[in-house]
């Protein structure tokens, strides 16, 4: 069984007056922040108090670029030349990294939200534009990709590091990606049960449809949706449960795959 793990969350998805999630609370939990970068959510100040939420606690730093839909929250199907999502991931990641570098951070990780990273999940022509774009704005940046699918292919063959990502609030298909969020077994709402999915996907390095199916991977990373109102529980439950079984809890560049 792993001896060590990251645990990451999406944050920074409020926008001027309106609020999504509880990220002061989460932030004390995980070890990574998926930031949105202002397409699908966030904003430059909500970005810049995720970004010393983060320092003040020790986590660290990933940009979350999304689809520019913010009335969709970036779930929305939509279709770009592959120059355009380079230009759309480049863009999104490099305006994060100016905000960090001027709030005390450093921008360490990317991980593609909602229907893009749904879509490079089955399409290997868009995950390598992604990859690509994340290796031209800065190489030394890990890919937060989705176990299994083309995201972690397309990560390597541009010598990216990908650390593979599991959900714990989330279900899988037998072809091994994400159920979709329109059918009703998509997501876990119970703490203990997403702990006990986590705790079996860790120890057999794999993932598991709702039909049994098991679909072996490398299990770097458990995401916990920050926009959820169970994130806060279920982020807990799963800390200490994994740490009950002597599994650090690292951030994603301080793991050893990583190094």
């Amino acid at each position: 069984m792993a001896t060590e793990i990251n645990i990451n969350s999406d944050l920074g998805e409020s926008f001027g007056p309106w609020n999504m999630g509880n990220d002061v609370e989460v932030l004390k939990i995980v070890r990574s922040a998926n930031i949105a970068c202002g397409f699908h959510a966030g904003d430059p100040m909500v970005m810049a108090r995720t970004v010393r939420l983060s320092v003040e606690n020790g986590v660290s730093i990933g940009a979350h670029p999304g689809f520019p839909d913010l009335q969709g929250f970036g779930r929305r199907v939509m279709r770009f030349t592959n120059a355009e999502i380079e230009m759309i991931i480049a863009y999104q990641v490099g305006a994060l990294m100016a905000i960090a570098a001027a709030n005390g951070g450093k921008v360490t990780h990317v991980k593609p939200h909602g229907m893009m990273a749904n879509m490079s999940a089955e399409d290997e022509d868009l995950a390598m534009a992604m990859a690509r774009a994340i290796k031209a704005v800065d190489p030394s940046l890990i890919f937060l990709a989705q176990a299994v699918t083309p995201q972690v292919t397309a990560a390597r063959k541009v010598g990216l590091r990908a650390a593979e990502e599991v959900f714990a609030d989330r279900t899988y298909t037998d072809k091994g990606i994400l159920t979709p969020r329109k059918e009703p077994n998509a997501m876990i709402h119970d703490a203990q049960e997403s702990l006990r999915a986590v705790k079996r996907m860790i120890e057999e390095q794999a993932i598991f449809s709702t039909s049994g199916k098991k679909i072996p991977c490398q299990v770097d990373s458990v995401c916990v949706h920050g926009d959820e109102p169970t994130a806060v529980t279920t982020a807990r439950t799963v800390r200490d449960g994994l740490q009950a079984s002597q599994i650090r809890i690292v951030s994603l560049p301080e793991l050893q795959r990583m190094q």
